[in-house]
């Protein structure tokens, strides 16, 4: 950093740096405040954003600020949890002049109907998908947060939570195996956090980064949250032990220092994840249908009636579940509608890709005719 800052000392750069190392600020965030660091600002971790305003952990503590100058029209660049910010010293309000270029960021697309990304976290390293083991595991909807994280720059992590529902520890080997299918390379962990069985394991993977715990309401995330931290910080709210579901109680992101290092980012339930724009990430969760896909005859190949075609081959052979590839190109459909709908040239493509099998199709159904006179 910058020795030349507003207290003119090169210990106060240091102190800062010593405060901020819990929360993930090294040399590389340092050199890149370093304009800033000259101008006077500090530097702070966001640990929460809410209407207008964001907590921001900083050398001197955890403060208050107004984010009315990095708040533009684009939903992509607002300010978010995770971000480093570069905020004023003094002053009521006190203002978030900027924040640094994020190193990754976890996006889904919102429901609206005018194609925009939504941020979830920013400068994260572990995505952990939480699925509850006291529910019926839903495959397709893991292969969605997996493609969302890997398309973040993240490294996916899925955590079976509420491992002590399911006691027959054969039964539980079969639920990982079943996860292990659908999150090729990905570590599959099971915890209960209400016994503290698998936490060591959790809480040493999650050490030393910064971590987004994501999941459906009633996963444990608030649960598993508290267990990490050692401490009931998240509010947590009863169960069904009928169906496993219940309302989140998480309203909004929160950025928390784990005991054993790192940080952990909570959110709230997440009813719908959209992907946006995460073409490489359902690749990445996909890939030995990718990997199939290189061998087949045809480049452009649709995995349908081709000749040659390696997936089909792998299908009838048993070696591809139908249910993968269904859930593939259910992913791909919709990722390319999502990334459509802000390309005009890939929307052209798909149109003309849609006249060609209606041509075909057409054409089959003539020759089909033709052969039943």
């Amino acid at each position: 950093m910058n020795p030349q800052n507003h207290h003119g000392s090169t210990s106060t750069s240091t102190s800062a740096f010593s405060a901020l190392a819990a929360y993930g600020w090294d040399a590389d965030w340092a050199d890149a405040f370093a304009p800033y660091a000259a101008e006077g600002l500090l530097p702070g971790r966001v640990v929460r954003v809410d209407r207008g305003q964001c907590d921001i952990v900083t050398a001197d503590g955890t403060i208050r600020a107004d984010t009315a100058f990095v708040t533009p029209h684009d939903p992509m660049r607002v300010l978010c949890t995770g971000d480093w910010a570069a905020v004023e010293p003094a002053g009521n309000p006190r203002y978030v002049r900027a924040y640094l270029p994020r190193r990754t960021a976890f996006v889904r697309s919102t429901s609206s109907k005018r194609s925009e990304g939504q941020i979830l976290a920013a400068n994260v390293d572990h995505a952990v998908v939480a699925v509850s083991c006291g529910a019926d595991l839903d495959l397709g909807r893991i292969e969605r947060f997996l493609a969302l994280a890997w398309e973040s720059g993240a490294q996916p992590v899925v955590v079976l939570t509420k491992a002590d529902l399911v006691p027959d520890p054969v039964t539980r080997s079969y639920l990982v195996q079943d996860v292990e299918t659908a999150a090729p390379g990905v570590p599959v962990l099971t915890v209960s956090a209400e016994h503290g069985d698998g936490l060591d394991t959790l809480a040493a993977v999650l050490g030393g980064g910064t971590s987004v715990l994501l999941g459906q309401s009633g996963a444990g995330k608030s649960t598993l949250a508290n267990a990490l931290l050692g401490t009931d910080v998240m509010d947590v709210q009863a169960v069904r032990d009928v169906d496993g579901k219940g309302r989140h109680t998480t309203t909004t992101r929160n950025l928390l220092a784990l005991p054993g290092g790192g940080v952990l980012i909570d959110t709230p339930g997440l009813r719908g994840v959209g992907l946006w724009d995460a073409g490489s990430g359902v690749g990445q969760v996909f890939a030995e249908i990718e990997e199939l896909a290189e061998r087949c005859r045809f480049h452009d190949c649709a995995h349908e009636s081709e000749p040659g075609c390696a997936v089909r081959a792998a299908l009838e052979a048993g070696e591809l579940p139908e249910r993968r590839l269904e859930s593939y190109r259910k992913l791909q459909r919709e990722n390319q509608y999502i990334v459509a709908k802000t390309d005009a040239r890939l929307r052209a493509e798909i149109r003309k890709e849609w006249k060609r099998k209606g041509a075909a199709g057409k054409a089959a159904m003539e020759a089909k005719r033709g052969r039943l006179r």
